[in-house]
């Protein structure tokens, strides 16, 4: 039995749709990041928000948050480690 997934709220919309390494050329890979981690990114990081409190105002459980949270920021790391394209999906 798979469990229903459940509406995330996000509560910004990201002005910008990309960041590239400076000098890029068009043939590197993109990092993809989508709403619910950026969300979690700015919650946390930029709100200052507990993991707890950061799950309730997205309305999923803390652990959910801590697993999208993760995510989000090995794909950063990545991009900036390795220099790749980070895309904000707007979806």
């Amino acid at each position: 039995m798979v469990r229903p997934k459940c509406d995330k709220k996000v509560g910004f919309c990201p002005k910008y749709g990309e960041f590239k390494p400076e000098g890029c050329t068009k043939n590197i890979q993109n990092i993809e990041i989508n709403r619910e981690e950026a969300e979690a990114l700015r919650l946390k990081n930029i709100e200052n928000l507990n993991q707890n409190d950061s799950a309730k105002k997205m309305g999923i459980s803390q652990s959910t948050f801590q697993r999208i949270l993760t995510s989000a920021y090995k794909k950063v790391s990545l991009a900036l480690i390795k220099g790749k394209i980070i895309k904000l999906n707007k979806k």
